[in-house]
């Protein structure tokens, strides 16, 4: 083995390639994680979360308990600790005079006179200077007191008060040695029992009197706390009757000069705010799916409407195929017939949707009373055995301005649907007139009527009184209110209407309107703005 060569390790195997050799025969220990362990917390997270979880009455409360007692308590360590200097400072004061008279007593009477003039609660040593006791004088109450521990030997030197601990029990001695010549010196202690009797009660009445401040406070601050946080209850009981459907529920009312009343106003001005734009959203919903529906029925009746002269132009084909030798000039013609209804109806549909993108109309000045004229006329002509009649109301002349063709159209189909919809004979009276600033036609029959339902749905597009698609006219002797279907003002002698004439009036700027009771007729107003030619500015 070459020098310098590592010894080979038991149990391995000698690498066959370059770079280190696994080593086998030792087990290298692998920590495996430990599962559901968590990372410790910091003591300060755990206060912060600790702090988050905790209510706000809580909180109030114990913050004004703490300083409370943090004041109470530096009030009363202060006033012990000022009452003790000063119980102190008169001791020092008696010691001083307590020392000086005695000094001067033993400087004229040396070892006479100690126990006449020694304090209850007072002790005198004569010590020589070795500091050994000459003399002792002990007043009432310190006798049975700890003696105090003096430094063997005292300092002969020594100047001031200081305080000495007693032997037992744990007390104080207010100790002043006084230097003698030609004696040694006298020691003068008075018991600090006294000033710590005093010192204990003033501890235990701050003691007693801050409980009491402090429970009273508890009580008063629980009590103004609910009574001021109560308005916030109520605010989450309102959120949580909102949160549950009752939109209309507000936050009580406060004084809007405190925190809470501003915050209960802004929070109704943000629930009205809320509740009015839930309602507009239902009715858009609502208005959107009226919509809908609408146009879904208007679809499907337009369809059926096309479907008839389609399917009638069919049925005539395909009778054609199977009977040549027929008279196809009597089909051609039934075709064509069948081809003009579905033409008007595309046309009505097509004009229904300018009308709706609001197209531009071939607006000129039109006369109302020439129109109804015109549409007594042809009614005379073709029902000959009815009385129409014409009138004229006020005095001025009914100039309206807009498309000729498309109220003259309006017109005609309320006399149609007069005609059609009544029994023979039935008179009808056209009426035409005007006011200050606007213009009317009214077609009055004495017909059957319309019940209240049928006369708020006339004017919808395809609207039909009969639930069925039959575009017969019932019996005269049938139910009255089924021989005057919907879409009277619209325009076809049928069970519906497409709802063109509402559409062209509206168009105009005018309205129609409809008066009938069951049995007492009805009364269709065509109602437009007048003319600017029939009265000129000035």
């Amino acid at each position: 083995m070459p020098a310098g060569a590592p010894l080979p390790v038991p149990g391995s195997v000698p690498a066959s390639g370059p770079g280190p050799a696994p080593v086998q025969g030792f087990a290298v220990p692998i920590q495996s994680p430990v599962h559901g362990s968590h990372p410790r917390r910091t003591p300060r997270a755990v206060l912060a979360s600790l702090f988050a979880r905790t209510p706000l009455r809580v909180k109030l409360i114990s913050a004004m308990l703490a300083l409370v007692a943090i004041a109470l308590a530096g009030i009363g360590v202060s006033s012990v600790s000022v009452l003790r200097g000063y119980l102190v400072d008169r001791v020092d004061q008696q010691l001083d005079t307590w020392a000086h008279d005695v000094g001067r007593r033993l400087q004229r009477l040396p070892g006479l006179g100690l126990g006449s003039r020694v304090p209850p609660d007072g002790l005198i040593q004569v010590r020589d200077a070795a500091g050994r006791v000459v003399a002792e004088a002990v007043g009432l109450e310190a006798e049975t007191a700890p003696e105090p521990v003096l430094p063997s030997p005292p300092p002969a030197s020594a100047v001031g008060a200081w305080t000495v601990p007693a032997a037992t029990g744990g007390g104080s001695w207010r100790v002043r040695i006084v230097p003698i010549a030609g004696i040694g010196s006298v020691v003068i202690a008075i018991d600090l029992n006294s000033v710590d009797q005093i010192t204990s009660r003033l501890v235990m009445s701050e003691l007693l009197g801050g409980g009491v401040v402090m429970v009273v406070l508890a009580v008063m601050g629980v009590v103004i706390v609910r009574r001021s946080l109560r308005p916030l209850v109520e605010m989450e009981h309102t959120a949580a009757a909102i949160a549950a459907g009752e939109l209309g529920r507000r936050v009580p009312d406060r004084d809007p000069r405190t925190e809470v009343g501003s915050l209960a106003a802004s929070l109704n001005g943000m629930l009205a705010q809320i509740e009015t734009a839930f309602r507009a959203r239902e009715i858009s919903e609502a208005a959107a799916r009226s919509s809908e529906d609408r146009m879904r029925r208007f679809i499907a009746d337009a369809s059926h409407e096309l479907r008839t002269p389609l399917t009638s132009i069919r049925g005539y084909a395909e009778f054609y195929r199977h009977n040549p030798a027929g008279d196809p000039a009597r089909l051609m013609r039934r075709v064509e017939d069948a081809a003009a209804r579905m033409g008007v109806l595309v046309e009505d549909l097509l004009l229904l949707a300018r009308l709706d993108q609001q197209r531009p109309l071939t607006i000129s000045s039109v006369d109302l009373l020439a129109l109804a004229s015109e549409a007594v006329q042809d009614a005379r002509i073709l029902a000959s055995d009815r009385d129409v009649a014409l009138e004229v109301a006020g005095e001025v002349a009914p100039i309206v301005s807009g498309d000729e063709v498309r109220l003259r159209q309006v017109l005609g189909n309320l006399m149609t649907n007069a005609l059609t919809h009544t029994p023979a004979g039935t008179p009808i009276r056209v009426r035409a007139g005007a006011n200050t600033t606007t213009a009317f036609v009214e077609v009055i029959d004495k017909g059957p009527g319309l019940t209240r339902d049928q006369a708020e749905r006339v004017f919808e597009r395809f609207y039909r009184a009969d639930p069925s698609r039959s575009r017969t006219a019932p019996p005269a002797g049938g139910d009255p209110s089924a021989r005057r279907p919907a879409g009277d003002a619209d325009g076809e002698p049928a069970t519906r209407g497409t709802g063109l004439g509402l559409a062209i009036v509206a168009a105009h700027g005018g309205t129609v309107t409809v008066e009938t009771a069951i049995g007492a007729g009805s009364t269709f107003r065509v109602t437009l703005p007048l003319s600017p030619e029939v009265f000129p500015p000035s």
